[in-house]
């Protein structure tokens, strides 16, 4: 009989390091026996792929409503595809991003407000929830300043909305149980508290 699996997202505005603290993460805990799915949002199934060039490399304008509901679609996918399976399986799921970024940028960035999007992914969802968010938090000026020459539809907003994305995640972590931890620091540093972080969360 498989032991259970759990479920990680990591978190944050663009640039705190996400994809590579993921990979690290993965790596760690296959060390530690685990048996392990890294995988990311949007784009982490063949319709997430289509489904995240709409979002974040298409031409033209996306209205917030309509990029709230393409990235439900791609979880709602992402979820029936990926997620659920590996954790039946008893696989630990390590993904970059889940649905606190949905209640940060559309929620909160865009403005739709955090009940909207609760609502829209919890039935992209079924319900299902991480049993651990980490939420890498970088001050919106540094991160930026991290990002490279072509960068994608929502690298390219406003200070306004950086600030506001970023401080939506600090609100959210208060209230919901999320870890925020400092991104700032090499990406060992990042990785040591990471790594401490799920040791002491889900021994």
């Amino acid at each position: 009989m498989s032991l259970p699996g759990r479920f990680i997202a990591v978190e944050g505005f663009h640039a705190t390091g996400k994809t590579t603290q993921v990979a690290r993460l993965a790596e760690h805990l296959r060390d530690a026996g685990r048996d392990v799915v890294q995988t990311f949002e949007p784009g982490g199934t063949a319709l997430g792929t289509s489904l995240r060039r709409l979002l974040l490399d298409g031409e033209g304008t996306v209205e917030p409503e309509a990029e709230a509901l393409l990235m439900a679609a791609d979880r709602a996918q992402h979820v029936m595809e990926v997620v659920r399976p590996a954790l039946a399986a008893g696989s630990w799921v390590v993904t970059d991003r889940f649905m606190p970024s949905s209640l940060a940028y559309q929620g909160v960035g865009r403005g739709l407000g955090v009940p909207a999007i609760e609502l829209v992914n919890g039935i992209a969802t079924g319900g299902l929830e991480p049993d651990l968010v980490l939420v890498l938090d970088l001050p919106p000026e540094i991160a930026t300043e991290r990002f490279g020459a072509a960068r994608d539809r929502l690298e390219e907003e406003d200070d306004a909305f950086r600030l506001a994305v970023h401080e939506a995640y600090r609100d959210l972590a208060g209230t919901r149980g999320w870890v925020l931890l400092d991104a700032a620091g090499s990406v060992e540093d990042v990785e040591a508290r990471i790594w401490s972080a799920v040791s002491e969360h889900l021994a």
